[in-house]
């Protein structure tokens, strides 16, 4: 079928709830961390980037405006979830001096993959064009995105035509990222039970998987697994890291042992966590 899997292994590798007990769980606390940090923190609710009706996103400031700017991209399989899910971390890394825009986009099926990709470029690209009158500092703009979030953050890095039409290279608008667990090659998640709300056909696969459009001017990296995730997790990760290396790309590359593909998006904002730390020295901030 693909590799060495029968269709049914291919489901299971492509199914990161097949590693862990409940995954509501971890679905509930998004939620209600992410409420925690609209009732606590500073919050711009619902700013529009772009005319469709889900281009919004939510900034929570922090109380330096001269600090960084972090941008993070929900995952779902680009089917689920949602802006209101995702700003768990504002509530370790505002009150850091780190600011934090939750960005929503459109799913599928009532979109195409093709146009999700697009929305979501657009609000970084937005974000970059927009900084000082958030406020943020431009130049200290940082993504981070989980799963198929991770996917569309690094596609929004790569797609130089878009970036030059407003003026800018995307290595020097967005000055790093963070990628959880990432989907960097899409042709077998095309073979999964994933593809009956994506619809993506043999081309579409390949032209919007980020490892067969490397090399690209991309800024530094930190790519990031949970230890508990499938081998094809693991693949993906290590496939993507060596093509980026391999084009002369800064990457920072880790497996955090005891997480798995959904609980490792809350050691974001946790100085002494492998992957908070790592996201301290990539923003270059006191831990």
């Amino acid at each position: 079928m693909y590799l060495t899997y029968d269709q049914r292994s291919l489901d299971v590798q492509y199914s990161p709830s097949s590693c862990v007990a409940d995954i509501n769980v971890f679905l509930r606390e998004y939620a209600e961390r992410s409420a925690m940090a609209r009732d606590r923190l500073d919050v711009y609710s619902g700013i529009r980037y772009g005319s469709r009706p889900e281009q919004l996103l939510d900034y929570f400031p922090a109380a330096d405006a001269g600090g960084p700017l972090l941008v993070f991209i929900h995952g779902g399989y680009w089917q689920e979830l949602s802006r209101l899910e995702s700003s768990f971390m504002a509530l370790d890394l505002v009150p850091r001096g780190i600011s934090v825009a939750a960005l929503g986009y459109g799913l599928a099926p009532a979109y195409r993959l093709p146009e999700i990709v697009g929305m979501v470029a657009d609000g970084v690209r937005w974000i970059c064009r927009n900084a000082g009158q958030l406020p943020a500092r431009p130049g200290s703009i940082y993504l981070s995105g989980c799963s198929a979030g991770a996917h569309l953050a690094v596609m929004s890095l790569l797609d130089p035509a878009g970036w030059q039409r407003h003026g800018d290279r995307p290595d020097r608008a967005v000055a790093g990222a963070v990628l959880l667990s990432g989907v960097y090659d899409l042709e077998p998640v095309r073979r999964t039970y994933v593809n009956q709300a994506l619809g993506l056909d043999p081309e579409t696969a390949r032209d919007y998987s980020p490892m067969r459009r490397l090399p690209s001017l991309l800024p530094p990296l930190v790519v990031a697994r949970g230890e508990n995730e499938t081998d094809e997790f693991g693949r993906q990760q290590a496939e993507f890291v060596d093509a980026v290396r391999a084009g002369g790309g800064r990457v920072t590359d880790l497996v955090v042992p005891s997480r798995n593909h959904f609980d490792l998006a809350f050691d974001l904002g946790l100085p002494g966590t492998m992957l908070g730390d790592s996201l301290t020295e990539l923003l270059g901030v006191d831990r």
